[in-house]
């Protein structure tokens, strides 16, 4: 299986031996032996979910990575964090993801609850199965745990990932960014209850 690992906090090596990753378009940056790049449509998930993904608007732009060596990604100075899966499912902005094994399948969820007029966290890209995600985030991640006695309400806007035994709502007419200056549009924060992790990051996209 690859072997991912971080080069700095802003880059992500993947050593590889004939095997194939997924990774988001553009995003290679190095590499050291034979590979080859190609267009993926399909991302570890088959036509039907490619489908699906493009229909909800979480498509995501995917190359296929194959070959021996060791190969770099970046994006944007961003910073890379490694998450081995364990059989788990992981819910997931889709623009944070970077690099994944192509073990790992990939779906779309409706996150959505009526009252949403905004687009932003009606669907959620999942990934699940045994092996790596890479993902990125402005500034270091944050993982805070979650538990039946502590719920989390997070901005969306710094909301990076979510795993574990989680139920998700959206608490409306929150206008915290209004306190602060911020046009706050339609404003509200995603809720999390229930037994699991919520990673986050300490920014705003």
């Amino acid at each position: 299986m690859p072997r991912f690992e971080n080069k700095n906090k802003r880059m992500l090596q993947v050593q590889m031996s004939n095997e194939k990753i997924f990774a988001l378009a553009g995003s290679m940056v190095a590499y050291e032996g034979n590979f080859k790049f190609e267009k993926s449509s399909l991302g570890g998930g088959g036509i039907f979910k490619a489908l699906k993904r493009a229909a909800t608007g979480e498509g995501i732009p995917l190359m296929v990575c194959q070959g021996s060596g060791t190969v770099y990604f970046a994006r944007e100075a961003k910073e890379v964090n490694v998450i081995p899966l364990m059989g788990e499912k992981l819910f997931v902005e889709s623009s944070s993801l970077l690099a994944y094994d192509q073990s790992v399948r990939t779906d779309v969820v409706f996150r959505g609850l009526r009252g949403m007029t905004s687009g932003q966290g009606l669907f959620t890209t999942t990934v699940e199965g045994q092996g790596t995600v890479t993902l990125l985030s402005e500034g270091p991640i944050i993982a805070l745990e979650v538990t039946p006695q502590m719920p989390l309400c997070v901005d969306p806007d710094a909301f990076i990932a979510y795993k574990g035994n989680l139920q998700q709502d959206f608490i409306f007419d929150v206008n915290w960014k209004t306190f602060v200056g911020q046009d706050s549009g339609e404003t509200f924060q995603l809720k999390f209850s229930g037994q699991g992790v919520v990673y986050i990051q300490p920014a705003e996209r």
